[in-house]
């Protein structure tokens, strides 16, 4: 990944300040999801999109640019690396959630939400005849500075509009609200989307398990093409065209790790190159033989035999592609653990 500091330096002297302080933090590298041949000159070319990586307090907005924004960042993005290895063109942008930021982050998931009761508690208490105002404003305020904090961290606004307890009172006291219920109600409301938006965002910014690349450069390609296309399809042909490009993920795992003399057939049958279960299958009957292996080969083979199912469904849906892409992923971690290239 490298630095966005001459992309910002672009949209700056264009004053795009706005875009700048947010692509501050944030990092870029490019996936190829197209190759072939100019038909006219016979070279290689390839397309290939811009991946911003981005850190979890700045992830949600990014990725919620306009149109228009996104274009102006291409536009920058496409002066600086107009083309890459050769004539890889520059067509789109994809945005993921930065893995170190994970790693830097706290996990204060229970902290944040007992921040939120906290609040709520005083909230309802003040305004429905419990202590004054006065008496626990100020814990209120450090409580509500503190909780915005942590939201910002994660990259969640505080929707709770009132930092201070006596601009609560002008809302309760206005007559909008004249009952104990009423203001129960109201807090609820305003509490609860938090909360939810709150328990969604910290599950999506938990890490997970070996997301960074595996290092075999055409198998990394096809699965962030797996996911790109997942994350863009709504019809029956886009999820049956994920179960394709989950197929040619599984033939470039297999044409890495299967060697036709380490992993020899019983039947002596030469196996074909695009034939990815045979190769998978006798790459796995030598690299984890033995009883004491059965499951793992279990396992792995259920994975492939998913992944090779749902590939060929016609009448495909989300649920099907997802599964495809999750069975994909599997089957390529699974090997790569058992290549090693996993180990610390």
């Amino acid at each position: 990944m490298e630095s966005l500091k001459a992309v910002n330096s672009i949209l700056r002297y264009r004053n795009r300040n706005n875009l700048v302080n947010l692509l501050s933090r944030a990092f870029i590298d490019f996936e190829v999801f197209d190759e072939g041949y100019d038909m006219a000159t016979g070279f290689p070319i390839s397309l290939a999109n811009a991946v911003i990586y981005a850190p979890i307090a700045d992830y949600d907005q990014i990725r919620s640019l306009s149109e228009e924004d996104e274009q102006r960042i291409l536009e920058a993005i496409t002066e600086i690396w107009p083309y890459r290895e050769g004539d890889n063109a520059i067509t789109g942008i994809i945005y993921r959630l930065d893995p170190e930021s994970l790693r830097d982050s706290p996990d204060n998931s229970e902290d944040i939400l007992h921040k939120l009761d906290s609040l709520q508690s005083i909230m309802i208490a003040v305004s429905t005849g419990g202590p004054r105002i006065n008496e626990v404003n100020a814990e209120y305020k450090e409580a509500f500075l503190s909780l915005t904090g942590d939201l910002e961290q994660w990259g969640i606004q505080n929707s709770i509009p009132y930092s201070d307890l006596w601009d609560w009172y002008g809302k309760w006291s206005s007559g909008d609200l004249p009952t104990y219920r009423s203001r129960r109600e109201y807090i609820r409301g305003l509490v609860e989307p938090l909360e939810a938006r709150l328990r969604d965002g910290l599950k999506s910014h938990q890490p997970k398990v070996f997301q960074e690349p595996t290092g075999w450069s055409r198998v990394d390609r096809n699965l962030g093409e797996v996911r790109t296309r997942l994350e863009s399809a709504t019809t029956e042909e886009q999820f049956q065209a994920v179960g394709l490009l989950s197929r040619e993920a599984l033939i470039s795992l297999a044409q890495t790790v299967f060697d036709p003399n380490q992993h020899p057939s019983h039947d002596n049958v030469e196996v074909s190159k695009t034939d990815a279960k045979r190769m998978l299958d006798r790459y796995l009957a030598v690299e984890v033989d033995g009883k004491s292996n059965s499951i793992i080969r279990k396992h792995a083979k259920a994975s492939l035999d998913l992944a090779n199912a749902l590939q060929h469904k016609r009448t495909a849906t989300f649920r099907d592609a997802a599964l495809c892409a999750e069975a994909t992923t599997s089957v390529v971690n699974i090997i790569a653990i058992l290549s090693g290239i996993r180990d610390p």
